[in-house]
């Protein structure tokens, strides 16, 4: 089997940050931009911006118009995706290592000229407000927007990536190019190639069709700091489906700190969490605590917990679903009491070994694509600001203590750190 081969860091003159990772075991090629944009950079009246903004990158250019760039991926034999998150929009095309160049040119010209008609601004805008609507629908993502609603009181981790609906009926395709034009430069990029091609020859064509674009302006983001929390907080909310909710939503490190790793190890002993809060699923979980707590006794049909990797601090988040005619305050007390139970019963030598390995199958499984590679070598470089993270991980995990579990179950698992949120069905 040929040795691993390195990864390769390069930074150009514009700014533009360059991955690339060689994989020769199949004749595939990925390629990502990363954009360190998200619902972090917005502020009131023009929440969800970049989500739309991402969608209006399908709109195309006088190069690739509208409708010319499915066929031309598809024809080639691969597939393209897009996706924004808290702190990032990132783009991707997965196809034949031969036809790869095609994603290296459609990405140089869609950073540079997307054109964004006002016809398609609205189109577009019926369709946001529909997937709205439709997440409206859903108690979970009602809950979970009023509860990180009451977990930030200035921080724009406070709104859903979405938006508010009052801001996607009054957003203006002024706005849209605004955002575009400020966050759609390669000193606010991360190319990643990962796959089968030379990292010479890659990074020369990668240098060729980028390297012409102008550096963007280079402020800092202006994102207000979070006042520290200094006591539980807590939110209802209504409506007509049955099914209550319960989310416990602790307020956690960001992805560089120290203390995020162990976090996560400490959720994988106690929830069965096993992705490190990245891609990959997480598996059952029917072993933990929390679910022999709640699911075993019938008091929920499901419970886990999760933290994702951000910018800044967000949120560790336990979500249980009740079981019919289960009331949520016997579920509330019955999670209290387990957390609780973390201090006179702690995580054992054995847990923390069990979740090691959980997390590791977790990690690995979500690396082992060539797009899964593209996806956690930019996820790192652009939310953490080295790609190195995401290689070292795993031998971080392995340093990890039971005495690193205490200590971050004592600084994070606090009532004072906490928002708590209820979903019940409104009898009105």
């Amino acid at each position: 089997m040929a040795k691993p081969q390195p990864v390769t860091k390069t930074t150009l003159a514009n700014g533009l940050t360059i991955i690339l990772k060689e994989m020769r075991h199949a004749p595939v090629a990925s390629f990502m931009l990363w954009y360190r944009v998200g619902s972090r950079n917005e502020r009131p009246g023009i929440t969800g911006v970049s989500h739309w903004v991402e969608h209006m990158m399908f709109r195309g250019t006088p190069t690739f118009p509208s409708g010319v760039l499915d066929r031309l991926v598809s024809r080639e034999g691969g597939h393209w995706n897009a996706f924004t998150w808290l702190d990032f929009t990132a783009y991707y095309e997965t196809m034949p290592a031969r036809r790869i160049d095609l994603a290296l040119r459609l990405e140089a010209d869609r950073m540079v000229h997307a054109l964004m008609s006002p016809d398609d601004v609205e189109a577009e805008r019926t369709v946001i407000l529909s997937e709205r609507g439709m997440y409206q629908n859903d108690p979970q993502f009602r809950l979970n927007e009023a509860l990180t609603a009451a977990a930030f009181r200035v921080h724009p981790y406070r709104h859903e990536v979405i938006g508010y609906e009052t801001d996607l009926r009054t957003m203006t395709r002024d706005d849209l190019l605004a955002h575009y034009r400020r966050h759609y430069a390669p000193n606010n990029a991360v190319a990643v190639a990962v796959g089968d091609f030379d990292t010479a020859v890659m990074l020369n064509r990668i240098t060729e069709l980028f390297g012409p674009i102008p550096a963007g302006e280079t402020a800092a983001p202006d994102i207000p700091d979070e006042p520290p929390q200094t006591e539980e907080q807590r939110v209802v909310v209504n409506g007509p489906d049955s099914t209550p909710h319960l989310i416990y939503a602790y307020k956690a490190p960001p992805a560089a700190h120290p203390d995020y790793l162990p976090l996560s190890l400490l959720n994988a002993a106690f929830t069965g969490g096993s992705s490190l809060g990245m891609f990959g699923g997480g598996g059952s979980n029917k072993s933990s605590r929390l679910y022999r707590a709640l699911v075993s006794t019938e008091l929920a049909v499901a419970a886990r917990g999760g933290l994702t990797p951000s910018a800044d601090p967000f949120l560790y988040m336990i979500n249980v679903t009740a079981r019919n005619g289960r009331a949520l305050d016997e579920i509330e007390s019955a999670l209290e009491k387990e957390i609780a139970r973390l201090t006179t019963d702690p995580i054992t030598q054995a847990d923390l070994d069990k979740a090691l390995k959980r997390a590791k199958a977790g990690f690995v499984m979500a690396g082992e694509s060539i797009t899964g590679q593209t996806q956690l070598l930019g996820l790192a470089e652009t939310v953490v600001g080295d790609y190195s993270w995401f290689e070292n991980v795993l031998a971080q995990l392995n340093t990890v203590t039971l005495a690193d579990i205490e200590r971050v179950r004592a600084a994070y698992l606090r009532p004072d750190q906490r928002t708590v949120g209820w979903y019940e069905k409104d009898e009105g």
